[in-house]
């Protein structure tokens, strides 16, 4: 059984680390990289760094954070926001990135996703969906949870893994910030139709909610922002308390 991963998300809006609720009312979180180096040394498997405003705002990709970044982490991170192309995606990689997040340009364009795929693997291809609703009938957004599409979540997730994708970041935009525990019927809707590892994401109120989403879910990892970001719990204590209910993680 592959160990669970615990992943802190940063997410970023002009080059300071942001937290709101339902991805609206964006606050102040701190620098990215002091935060990046902390939560590696308290026990982070990935990290993930999301450029929230990057497509509404059309603005330049990270490349700049990303080379920080790249000199303080031994971990795998994963670059999003504003990725339109092969093109973007190889600065990300060059500037030290592990893994490309893609969202609204896919969406836009699913032939983003066999591009990218065909140039540098399906491993390094993230699909971030953020969703709307629960369960099967969950929707697909855009533009930071901005624009709901006609697209069904479940349908995207399948089609995009046969395009390419290699796992699957799926955020609650209910959820998000809410600190009411994971969406687990979404969550559960989506492993239910690909092959590839599930991040669930979104609604981490407390390190229990960990414990929840992996005993009643087959999620591969979990990902949070506020609950590491105001200190109230640690990446390590998450892992403890998992281990302690006979969850497999890294310690």
């Amino acid at each position: 059984m592959l160990a669970k991963r615990i992943i802190p998300c940063l997410d970023v809006r002009g080059g300071r680390v942001v937290k709101g609720v339902a991805f609206k009312n964006l606050r102040d979180a701190g620098d990215p990289v002091e935060r990046a180096k902390a939560y590696m040394d308290g026990g982070a498997d990935e990290l993930c760094f999301l450029d929230v405003t990057a497509s509404i705002e059309d603005r330049p990709l990270l490349i700049e954070l990303v080379r920080k970044l790249s000199k303080v982490l031994f971990i795998p991170f994963t670059v999003g926001g504003g990725v339109k192309c092969v093109d973007d995606a190889k600065e990300l990689l060059r500037a030290g990135a592990d893994k490309i997040g893609i969202n609204t340009a896919a969406v836009q364009r699913p032939a983003l996703i066999e591009e990218l795929a065909g140039q540098f693997g399906n491993q390094c291809v993230v699909l971030s969906i953020d969703a709307l609703g629960q369960g099967r009938d969950a929707k697909v957004t855009t533009h930071g949870g901005r624009e709901v599409t006609d697209r069904n979540v479940c349908d995207w997730a399948s089609e995009a893994v046969a395009l390419g994708v290699g796992e699957i970041l799926l955020n609650s935009v209910d959820s998000d910030g809410a600190r009411s525990g994971f969406a687990m019927e979404l969550v559960e809707s989506v492993i239910d139709v690909v092959p590839v590892p599930v991040i669930a994401s979104g609604g981490a109120g407390s390190a229990a909610d960990f414990v929840e989403l992996f005993t009643q879910t087959r999620a591969h990892a979990g990902l949070a922002a506020s609950i590491f970001h105001d200190g109230s719990t640690t990446p390590n204590y998450v892992k403890k308390l998992l281990q302690n209910e006979g969850v497999e993680v890294r310690l």
